[in-house]
């Protein structure tokens, strides 16, 4: 195949009478009126398509628009050949017995031009998974069980067969071939915008016509990353590429925990965050923007999971960056990682500076809490058949507490109740803010109810009991997915429901009864403190944000890294940050030392402080960013959004200042 594209671009052009079949750039001389090169009259052409096509912003792709042109490498079609321009296994006829190709078809976008980009629109294979509906490709595969060249191989290969055919042509290098290959997948970004057009008005021939918006944002991701890699190696000064300092995208990090803190942090936790905090550059955040707009658009978003999530958490299951969540001291590293709540916060706090992030280490709630109630209080039977496949990443579950007749911040008010009859529990009662239930592996929900129908005199905090129930369950229904501030999160959600008459073995009891509130604050403690690292990880991403736009915004004929009240509210969020971290190491130091009921104070000062904090910092990075910062097209608002929720889920701010309080009252802070 690669023999037959070299062939291809060795043919004499002059002997064969093409050399009026394009515009030809030939080797230079006085005479010679300057050609544009192919590459670029290719992206004024497909541009001009894309855009009589567009439907909605797709921001790699005007990154593509904007910088192709500018990082043509300065050796680009230095001398113009026959180029097929649809060059793939498709297009080829073999012969029946031999590994020869025979027939090469479709020559319809054939033209005189760069021969680069006909390999490297044969190298868009190399790049996308087999389960891709528009380019099924190789990645993932095992190239060499298969047969097939590597990358690397494919460049080799295709270059030692172009020089023995054509002593004019030079050979590829390997990182020329990421610029043409981000090339390839522009034209196939603005070929699958036209596909989506034309579905829209009925006109599309192709069954997936309407995923074809899905294909285009994902190819121009891939091609806007590889054209960013291209970028950060090389820069194009005075006609020459030389190595330069564009940094690649920003790159996450956090600080490190101040010496005291991260003495008591072993050498693997040190090892892990380093190697999570690269897994979260390389793999996580290049997915992000792809993953919001399935979440938000997709007709398949309650269905089924985005196809890039399966094979990342392969990988960091592999990598060892799987239920980190797990303190050493509710299982003994039995279930987790082994780590400390102290050694787990800087791996939340990286995993929280994307909303995605979570759940590829299977450290996303409600799911950790849930996890710790059936390893701490659960019985054999019940962790083999919920905490194993959850700690697999098999199943997902929810918790159903939250109520919308009572004021659900006394969890005393619960209406919902738990009946024992005979051998079985009857439950009742509508639940809202159920998160996770939505999902479609959902397969277990903690339900929470006052327990009726028995004669025992119980105190205020003994009447409530939780209860595992299968799900599905008869009697059991979701009502409707509840949206947050516009979002739905799928394919999570936060559901409505109710349990009418919902029936279940009395074994199902989680813990005994009357033992609700004993379980919801062994399952809050740590769960609050994870999601008080994870906003430290929001408000770090925001900060990052923010300087990096405003050191390239210009206003009032000066850069906005330069106005008085953008350094005023940079200095002010790094300030907040750094103070609500050490407020949260602390509780989770005391939680490993000394236990989470002696913790309980600490826990509710950063459970207050860290929601509160988190929403100034993305507030002023969204200020900084302007309308950008209020779109899709940024996290900033839906980490705003997470950030306010917080102030309300596990606990309102209100029940913790009083709780506060009372401890200061007392005196407890003070011992």
């Amino acid at each position: 195949m690669l023999d037959t594209l070299a062939r291809v671009h060795s043919v004499d052009i002059d002997k064969c009478n093409l050399s009026d079949y394009g515009s030809r750039v030939v080797p230079s001389d006085d005479s010679t009126k300057p050609v544009t090169p192919y590459v670029l009259r290719q992206v004024r052409t497909w541009t001009k398509q894309y855009r009589a096509c567009e439907t909605q912003v797709i921001p790699d792709m005007d990154y593509l628009i904007d910088m192709l042109p500018q990082l043509l490498p300065p050796d680009a079609e230095s001398s113009s050949t026959l180029v097929h321009g649809d060059y793939r296994i498709d297009n080829l006829i073999f012969h029946p017995e031999k590994p020869e190709v025979v027939a090469v078809l479709d020559w319809e976008l054939s033209t005189l031009g760069d021969p680069m980009s006909d390999f490297a629109y044969n190298c868009i294979a190399y790049f996308v998974p087999p389960t891709n509906p528009f380019f099924r490709g190789l990645l993932g595969l095992s190239l060499e069980s298969l047969g097939i060249p590597t990358l690397e191989e494919a460049v080799r290969i295709y270059g030692d067969r172009l020089t023995a055919h054509s002593s004019s042509q030079a050979a590829p290098t390997r990182e020329t071939v990421d610029f043409y290959v981000a090339f390839s997948f522009f034209r196939s970004c603005a070929i699958l915008q036209g596909v989506y057009k034309r579905s829209l008005a009925g006109n599309a021939s192709a069954e997936n016509a309407s995923q074809a918006l899905q294909g285009a944002i994902q190819t121009a991701r891939i091609g806007s990353d590889l054209l960013r890699r291209y970028q950060s190696s090389f820069q194009s000064v005075g006609g020459t590429h030389t190595p330069h300092s564009i940094p690649p995208p920003p790159v996450i990090s956090i600080p490190s925990p101040p010496p005291s803190f991260a003495s008591a942090m072993s050498p693997r936790a040190h090892s892990l965050v380093a190697l999570l905090r690269v897994f979260m550059q390389e793999r996580v955040l290049p997915v992000e923007r792809e993953l919001m707009t399935y979440t938000h658009s997709s007709p398949n978003r309650w269905t089924e999971e985005h196809q890039c999530l399966a094979p990342l958490k392969s990988e960091a299951k592999k990598l060892g960056l799987w239920n980190l969540f797990m303190p050493v001291e509710t299982d003994e590293g039995k279930f987790g990682a082994g780590l400390s709540n102290l050694e787990y916060a800087p791996m939340a706090e990286l995993m929280g500076q994307s909303v995605f992030a979570s759940e590829i280490f299977n450290c996303n709630a409600p799911d950790t809490g849930n996890m710790e109630v059936l390893a701490r209080y659960g019985t054999q039977e019940q962790r083999d058949v919920w905490l194993t496949p959850l700690l697999a990443g098999d199943i997902r579950s929810c918790f159903a507490m939250t109520e919308p007749a009572v004021a659900s911040s006394d969890a005393t008010n619960m209406q919902a109740t738990v009946e024992r009859r005979g051998d079985e529990l009857v439950l009742n009662g509508h639940k809202w803010w159920t998160s996770g239930a939505l999902h479609p592996r959902c397969r277990l929900a903690i339900f929470m109810g006052r327990h009726v129908g028995d004669s025992v005199a119980r105190g205020a905090h003994e009447q409530h009991s939780m209860v595992f129930v299968p799900l599905p369950t008869p009697g059991v229904h979701i009502i409707r997915p509840l949206q947050v501030m516009g979002f739905e999160d799928a394919p999570y959600g936060h559901a409505e429901m109710t349990f009418s008459d919902v029936r279940v073995p009395v074994s199902n009891l989680v813990l005994g009864e009357g033992r609700g509130f004993e379980v919801a604050q062994g399952r809050l403690g740590p769960g609050r403190m994870h999601h008080c690292f994870r906003l430290l990880g929001m408000a770090e991403r925001a900060l990052q944000l923010m300087c990096s736009r405003v050191e390239d915004r210009v206003a009032f004929s000066k850069p906005l890294s330069a106005q008085g009240t953008i350094r005023n509210d940079i200095a002010l969020s790094r300030l907040e940050i750094n103070q609500t971290r050490l407020l949260c190491l602390n509780a989770a130091h005391i939680m490993d030392l000394y236990g989470n009921k002696s913790a309980r104070g600490d826990i509710a000062l950063a459970k207050i402080a860290t929601p509160r904090m988190a929403k100034a910092v993305v507030d002023r990075a969204i200020q900084a960013h302007g309308g950008l910062g209020l779109s899709q097209d940024s996290p900033l608002a839906h980490l705003w959004i997470w950030a306010r929720v917080l102030q309300i889920a596990d606990g309102p701010d209100q029940v913790h200042i009083e709780s506060v309080a009372k401890s200061e009252l007392a005196g407890r802070f003070r011992k």
